[in-house]
């Protein structure tokens, strides 16, 4: 003998609306109705799909490139704050190029290539007080395809910083 169920007055009513439909089961009815255009929206997202795929690798690779530039601009800053401190004995320009070269190479993203950025130190032969030191980051980056791409268009994407401090 099957067990009655125990329905609410809502459950009932959408059961007893159900049985209108005769010897058919509720669970066999098709959910969507099979149209034409179910191709067509392949085809379509078979078009656009490159094109939306280069816009997200171009942003990547956007995002990639402002980080570098950011990277150099803090190596320089770094270097010429090191070389401006007061010490005995001051900081070399090797020593200060050695700086924003470490810094670069612990925090650049090259993808296994090795571009090492050049470092210039500019100063005037005094380490009197007041007097300026420049430091120049330069750095060629050359990324993955879509920068490759652009680098083979309008040649290679060069990023400079520079940074002068008077020494204290």
């Amino acid at each position: 003998m099957p067990r009655p169920l125990n329905l609410t007055m809502h459950q009932a009513r959408r059961l007893s609306d159900c049985s209108s439909l005769g010897s058919r089961p509720i669970f066999n009815r098709p959910l969507k109705k099979v149209t034409r255009n179910n191709g067509a929206v392949v085809v379509e997202f078979a078009l656009l799909l490159p094109l939306l795929l280069l816009l997200i690798f171009s942003i990547i690779e956007f995002s990639f490139v402002l980080y570098d530039k950011a990277v150099i601009t803090n190596a320089s800053r770094e270097a010429a704050r090191a070389g401006i401190v007061l010490r005995t004995p001051k900081l070399t320009k090797t020593q200060i190029a050695a700086i924003a070269s470490n810094y670069c190479q612990n925090n650049l993203i090259s993808f296994a290539q090795n571009t090492t950025p050049s470092v210039v130190v500019t100063d005037n032969g005094t380490t009197t007080f007041g007097t300026p030191l420049q430091v120049t980051v330069s750095y060629v980056y050359t990324g993955l395809g879509f920068g490759q791409i652009i680098s083979a268009i309008a040649g290679p994407i060069t990023m400079s910083s520079s940074t002068t401090m008077n020494n204290e």
